[in-house]
């Protein structure tokens, strides 16, 4: 008989207060641990350290520290959090800037129950909450010659070294930049889905990433992709 995993254990942070008792029941009402709730993003920093919760709901806007300043200050005392930025504007321009960061994607706040408890689980696996396509459109959107936002929530500057890549796993980067999925992976470099898993793991392990929707970050960043660049190989050809 297979053990269910353990329910994640999760910090929800935001200005009000209506908001958080609503994401706190419908939560637990599914299985999940809600551990500690912050009103501004200070608290928020707190909380995740004392109590280190498997994932933290973080609202962008709230007082005292907006939730992009305690994503970064999150993600680095406590890496093995996982971040959920939330807002109530599609594709928030401070989005791109907390997926730099290491945040593993964002919901809007009107989001469905059985999609706020599932996306909860999904990060909790560690898995990325945006797919590689949309995070593409997204960094697209906002990482331009101008910058994603303004300066005080301008994303970090990537200072990894992709010289410890093999020319096989840069390739692999540039197309995972691009979104492809690993079945896209696989049919573009003939190579099998399996083989493509190993290359993934290895880049995510020599470049500590925590997820795709990291990956496409970092490929923007490293200028393997640029924006408006078509999303696969395939495109170009034809």
């Amino acid at each position: 008989m297979t053990t269910p995993a353990p329910a994640p254990r999760v910090v929800i942070a935001d200005d009000q207060e209506l908001v958080r008792t609503g994401f706190r029941l419908i939560l637990t009402s599914r299985g999940v641990d809600v551990v500690g709730e912050a009103a501004d993003g200070a608290e928020a920093v707190e909380a995740v350290r004392r109590l280190r919760p498997d994932v933290v709901l973080l609202d962008i806007r709230m007082p005292n520290m907006d939730g992009l300043e305690a994503a970064r200050r999150i993600l680095a005392q406590v890496p093995d959090c996982r971040v959920i930025m939330l807002t109530t504007f599609d594709l928030d321009s401070y989005v791109y800037a907390a997926l730099a960061a290491g945040a593993s994607g964002f919901l809007l706040k009107d989001v469905t129950p059985a999609h706020l408890a599932a996306a909860v689980r999904l990060v909790d696996t560690g898995d990325a909450l945006l797919a590689p396509s949309i995070t593409r459109r997204l960094v697209e959107r906002h990482a331009s010659v101008s910058g994603p936002a303004p300066a005080r929530s301008a994303a970090p500057a990537v200072h990894r070294d992709l010289a410890v890549l093999t020319p096989r796993e840069r390739e692999v980067l540039t197309l995972l930049g691009k979104g492809l999925s690993n079945t896209e992976l696989a049919r573009t470099l003939t190579l099998s889905e399996a083989t493509v898993k190993t290359h993934v793991a290895r880049i995510f392990a020599k470049l500590t990433l925590r997820d795709r929707a990291q990956a496409v970050v970092l490929a923007y960043e490293k200028g393997l992709v640029t924006p408006g660049e078509s999303a696969h190989p395939a495109d170009v050809r034809s």
